[in-house]
């Protein structure tokens, strides 16, 4: 790849993130204030959860324009890891808002408040609805792409938590406990907890050029240590180089040597098979192994 000025592409799923961010933003405005008005910590709990999601699109879509940015200058590899290092950022900013969240519904829970059952209803009913479709925008991709299969199903989720809320409205106007709500709030809070923990976890292995957990790094090894021609291999490192690209390289033993072809077809099976797409190899006789072993 020449260096010079990065150009860029027109990010995929460019209108699915515009829209999820576009109908999020106005859901949390919507669900914020009638959260007040009804007094309901669990939408006031959900409003934080969606507050986070417009974050998470909104650090997913800049990720991903980024990462069609070529390599230029010192970055080599481009700005792809940027969609790891925005995966961390959402994931803290994830924990602060649940920790605000939870005080509140444990305030509540002590002396709990007058809550509007049917706005709590009727708002949270418009999130399932919201939340559904926002989820379908990235269905369609999310096979092939681990950053829209995380958008999809964290929309899949939050729509299961607005039917949550739903019927936390319905069991208030039923039975009449207020203190419904801020149990219900608390159980959303454990939900984005879970979650945000997972993310947290797989982003930070990301960045420590962990293999990524979607890859078994022996299956890799076996793979390619059954090619014909090849006797050995060792140097074998697998990392991410963005949430949705995986790079790998490795020395192989070949006596006899090897041609072009065998290195095109080895990278389409590695690309087709593991989803490894960036593959870098070096092909060592006997006599450069042995080198290797007394020297390295």
């Amino acid at each position: 790849m020449s260096s010079g000025h990065g150009h860029i592409h027109t990010p995929p799923h460019n209108k699915a993130f515009a829209l999820g961010v576009i109908l999020n933003i106005i859901f949390v405005v919507v669900e914020i204030l009638f959260g007040l008005i009804a007094n309901s910590s669990a939408l006031l709990a959900d409003a934080g959860h969606n507050a986070s999601d417009v974050l998470g699109l909104s650090f997913a879509w800049t990720a991903s324009w980024l990462a069609t940015i070529r390599p230029y200058g010192k970055y080599t590899y481009g700005l792809r890891k940027t969609t790891i290092l925005v995966s961390i950022v959402n994931a803290v900013l994830l924990f602060i808002a649940a920790i605000f969240i939870a005080l509140d519904a444990i305030e509540k829970l002590k002396y709990p408040p007058e809550v509007g059952g049917i706005q709590i209803i009727v708002v949270a009913g418009i999130g399932v609805f919201i939340n559904t479709f926002t989820a379908l925008l990235f269905m369609k991709g999310q096979k092939h792409d681990l950053n829209l299969r995380g958008a999809f199903l964290h929309m899949a989720a939050d729509a299961a938590v607005s039917l949550g809320v739903v019927i936390s409205g319905l069991l208030i106007l039923v039975t009449g406990k207020n203190w419904i709500d801020p149990v219900m709030s608390i159980i959303i809070i454990a939900v984005i907890l879970w979650g945000t923990w997972r993310l947290f976890t797989d982003s930070v292995n990301l960045a420590l050029d962990a293999v990524p957990k979607n890859i078994n790094v022996e299956e890799v090894r076996n793979f390619i240590a059954s090619k014909k021609g090849v006797e050995n291999l060792h140097d074998l490192h697998i990392w991410a180089m963005s949430t949705t690209q995986v790079a790998l390289t490795a020395h192989l033993v070949m006596p006899d040597g090897n041609n072009d072809r065998f290195i095109t077809d080895l990278q389409a099976e590695l690309k087709e098979r593991f989803h490894i797409e960036h593959t870098t190899f070096q092909i060592e006789n006997k006599n450069l192994r042995e080198l290797c072993d007394t020297d390295c």
